[in-house]
């Protein structure tokens, strides 16, 4: 008498088990994570030339800033991905964790950036100084890169779980507080520009887009787990949010003069706020 089929849960229970220990499968989801973060860091490495060839007397304005951290970021990741098998075969093992966590310090200086950028619009529609929100994203940045350096010599100095999960879960931290900046700034901002006239509805419909992406956000943990459930992580948390980043900045400065700009306090240039997605600032 023939055996009974085996019932599904334990079918699907055992390719998963098999795709999670096949070699093959890692190396599929890993390429193909690397294809889809070199082309989001494509496009935005292709945002920064179409910035620099429209308006090149603006200098890094923060829209350019942005877009190239995040091509840094994407770029960084489709690396790390590309070369995964290398990653894992270096030696001294703090390097591996240098190497697995500079793609999430620089995914927080990306997006903090963006919260920077909303900061200033929001502070010139209320009339209010600008100067030290620059002094102080550059102060926040260097102590985080501090702490974060200083996790690393006490990893390598006494390699333990417990540094390890500390030196992670600091990443993590840095992305949830990323979030709120997101939550802080852009809806503030998104509450100002309800006062606004009618016709700068397009603009609104812009914010909303835009905190939607900040509460897409998640804390970046490093899952790897599941090749599936690391295709998947990646996919919803990084890829299609920045995607969608891409798509909400895709408008890019038009060739006006400089007398349409509004100057700020701290000396820099801002578009006026209800003439399309502004650029605000120079680096």
């Amino acid at each position: 008498m023939a055996a009974a089929p085996a019932p599904l849960p334990a079918a699907v229970a055992g390719w998963w088990e098999h795709v999670n220990g096949s070699p093959v499968w890692q190396d599929g989801v890993f390429y193909a994570l690397a294809v889809l973060y070199g082309l989001v860091a494509a496009s935005s490495f292709i945002q920064v030339a179409r910035i620099q060839h429209r308006v090149p007397e603006y200098g890094w304005t923060t829209q350019k800033v942005f877009q190239f951290l995040n091509f840094v970021v994407n770029g960084a990741r489709c690396s790390i991905f590309a070369f995964r098998r290398q990653v894992q075969q270096v030696n001294p093992p703090i390097f591996q964790h240098v190497i697995l966590d500079l793609p999430g310090l620089a995914f927080f200086t990306t997006y903090a950036m963006l919260a920077l950028f909303w900061a200033e619009i929001l502070y010139q529609a209320r009339a209010r100084t600008t100067d030290g929100l620059r002094s102080g994203f550059v102060a926040i940045n260097c102590v985080v890169y501090g702490l974060q350096g200083l996790l690393w010599l006490c990893l390598w100095w006494n390699p333990n779980h417990s540094m390890l999960v500390i030196s992670k879960l600091f990443i993590a931290a840095l992305s949830f507080i990323a979030a709120l900046s997101f939550l802080l700034y852009g809806g503030r901002l998104f509450l100002t520009l309800k006062h606004f006239p009618i016709e700068s509805k397009g603009r609104q419909q812009k914010l909303r887009e835009m905190c939607f992406v900040a509460f897409d956000k998640e804390a970046d943990l490093d899952v790897l787990d599941h090749p599936i459930l690391n295709f998947i992580y990646y996919l919803l948390v990084e890829i299609l949010p920045s995607t969608l980043v891409l798509y909400i900045l895709r408008r890019i400065p038009s060739r006006v003069r400089l007398a349409q700009y509004q100057p700020l306090n701290s000396g820099y240039i801002a578009v006026p706020l209800l003439e399309g997605l502004p650029v605000v600032g120079r680096f």
